[in-house]
């Protein structure tokens, strides 16, 4: 894919000097930049069971990313997007006291061509294709760290049908962000669950755009195709419903309703979600057999917002992760998923979470504070994390300083107990973040 896109973009200028070479100027000035600049510090600090093995790891890095999209000639255009991430502490001789979930393989600087496409529009259809950020909800950009997750793709939107966006696109690779670094030990039945590859060292491919398969599994196959219909005619009501079929591995079915309301002053809101997964074709992921179900229920009062959620995903010895749901490209859309925990797709496991926002704009602070708890009892099968139960409490502040437009700054915490259960030791840590963006 990446010759194709290449070829694509040389194809595309020849023909818009075909088309007209006196606007080919305008297409470029009416073009613009755009980006942003992020500071990242993460530090955690680790408890077991036995006192003796507490340490803690830290990291920090600034990066970002600068994107450049033309203007539009005769309903095309093109962008491209630069994303780097750079280490700036000292790496320690000891290499568990890195963090490496902020910078590229093997703990290093990163920088890369992260988006390069063509882009055309005709009335109510748009298609895209070549290197782009996706946000779907089983394949999306999982932007938890430093550097977000990107795609190579066709993606074809259509608006004609009255309140309906209709999407059809096929998926051929997938750059895994430094996100992805946090799954390298964890074992192939936490990864697929989290969000990522089951395939040993694939950190090695962090920053690299690599086929679907070979990241996913290990084994190179056609990609995966999606099509999708968003519906939000009736009045506080959105559904969707979504369908991945990734070749010779599963089809994944994803389907969500959202409804909301107002009364005097109350703002009640509801949703579900459900994902039901079936291997296909040559059964590369062996059998996947699984079913996904969660909903949630909150409201809006003046300045509080306030929901909580439940979930729990089916159970199958016979299938290769005992039933859990397979994720493996940035997917994670479940209501109950932790910022950290994301034990939900695992086999036979009940989920809960509680969530309490407050804004504080009419005390003229332009900032937001929430706090979570959120708990998972992993009935069936967690491979090396066996079975338990894992709590996370944690808070999330963001504020948007006005002496400064477009920064934001944002204090984030966790503290899971029994984020890993074995025979011997109970995982547990209080981790905190610091992220500064400034967006131009």
């Amino acid at each position: 894919m990446r010759g194709t896109v290449s070829l694509s973009l040389v194809a595309s200028a020849l023909v818009m000097n075909a088309m007209a070479a006196d606007d080919l100027a305008g297409m470029f000035k009416e073009g613009k930049a755009s980006g942003q600049i992020r500071a990242f510090y993460i530090d955690r600090s680790y408890g077991y069971n036995d006192a003796t093995a507490t340490y803690s790891r830290d990291g920090l890095s600034v990066g970002g990313y600068l994107k450049y999209e033309t203007g539009s000639l005769s309903g095309l255009s093109f962008g491209t997007a630069f994303y780097t991430t750079n280490k700036l502490d000292n790496k320690s001789s000891v290499t568990k006291e890195n963090d490496t979930t902020l910078f590229g393989p093997n703990g290093d600087d990163e920088s890369y061509l992260g988006e390069a496409y063509l882009q055309y529009k005709y009335e109510n259809t748009t298609f895209k294709v070549g290197r782009q950020k996706l946000d779907t909800p089983m394949a999306g950009s999982d932007d938890a760290r430093m550097l977000p997750n990107l795609f190579e793709a066709y993606v074809l939107s259509n608006t004609d049908v009255k309140d309906t966006t209709l999407v059809a696109a096929h998926v051929t690779k997938f750059s895994a962000g430094t996100f992805a670094n946090a799954y390298n030990n964890g074992g192939a039945d936490f990864a697929l669950t989290g969000g990522y590859s089951m395939v040993a060292n694939a950190t090695n491919m962090v920053g690299k755009f690599t086929n679907m398969g070979e990241y996913a599994i290990g084994q190179n196959t056609n990609g995966v195709s999606v099509a999708a219909a968003i519906y939000s005619g009736i009045p506080g009501l959105k559904l969707q419903l979504w369908d991945y079929y990734a070749n010779n591995i599963l089809n994944a079915i994803y389907a969500e309703a959202n409804y909301g309301l107002s009364v005097n002053g109350i703002s009640p809101y509801f949703g579900v979600q459900y994902i039901k997964e079936d291997n296909i074709g040559n059964d590369y992921a062996g059998e996947v057999n699984s079913d996904f179900i969660a909903a949630k229920a909150g409201a809006k009062v003046g300045n509080f917002d306030v929901y909580g959620a439940m979930s729990h995903n089916s159970s199958d010895d016979a299938s290769t992760i005992k039933g859990g749901t397979i994720t493996p490209w940035g997917g994670m859309p479940a209501y109950t998923q932790g910022m950290v925990t994301r034990h939900q797709f695992m086999s036979g496991t009940d989920a809960w979470k509680v969530v309490g926002t407050y804004n504080f704009k009419d005390m003229g602070a332009n900032l937001t504070a929430s706090v979570y708890y959120a708990s998972f009892d992993v009935k069936g099968y967690a491979g090396s994390y066996t079975v338990g139960k894992t709590t996370e409490p944690g808070f999330d502040v963001i504020w948007n300083p006005e002496v400064v437009k477009n920064l934001q700054l944002r204090l984030r915490g966790n503290f899971p107990d029994k984020f890993k259960n074995t025979a011997t030791t109970d995982t547990s840590w209080d981790e905190y973040r610091f992220i500064a963006n400034y967006n131009f």
